[in-house]
């Protein structure tokens, strides 16, 4: 039979011993890259935990927004509100009654749109929050269930149970490996 040992071959113990560590590396490498390529379900579960941060951000700044808006409208309702009553005390009582009203009615209005604005940002960050949430059971769905035969029952046997199917994964890696690297003689 004819040796092996690879393309300049080993020229000692020493030498076999340097390749069989690099070898080791390299199916260390090869097992790590494998399990990260079967864990599906977690990175569907990242995306869907990714896509629920977005969306509950979206939810506080489009609140932030909202409120901020009303704030302004409000404040700036009250200002010429303010400026309406000083102008109308100095015109009389019969005018400093009709601005008090007309303030008081621009404030209910500018209330009112701040409030409808706040709700809308409201309903847009749940719907926001609803695809997301539907996205990850989607993904998750299809990383259990589309998975064509003969790898959808390892596939969710894997889902179901990680480590086993990881430590089996790397054995017959390792069995693959060395029995390639290093064959009967």
């Amino acid at each position: 039979m004819t040796d092996r040992a690879g393309p300049t071959g080993a020229k000692g113990p020493d030498e076999l011993r340097r390749q069989i560590e690099q070898t080791r590396g390299q199916l260390g490498r090869t097992v790590e890259e494998l399990a990260e390529k079967m864990d599906v379900k977690g990175r569907a579960r990242a995306r869907a935990a990714d896509l629920k941060d977005k969306a509950g951000a979206m939810t506080v700044q489009l609140r932030s927004t909202a409120a901020h808006a009303g704030h302004v409208v409000q404040d700036r309702a009250t200002q010429a509100g303010h400026q309406v009553h000083d102008r109308a005390t100095e015109t009389g009582h019969m005018v400093h009654d009709r601005a008090t009203e007309t303030g008081h009615k621009v404030h209910d209005r500018a209330t009112k749109t701040g409030h409808q604005v706040h709700d809308r940002a409201l309903t847009a960050g749940h719907a926001a929050q609803d695809r997301a949430t539907r996205t990850g059971h989607t993904l998750q769905h299809r990383a259990e269930h589309d998975v064509p035969w003969p790898a959808g029952p390892v596939v969710r046997a894997a889902v179901r149970h990680p480590r086993p199917a990881l430590a089996i994964g790397a054995a017959l890696a390792f069995v693959v490996v060395v029995g390639w690297r290093y064959p009967k003689r």
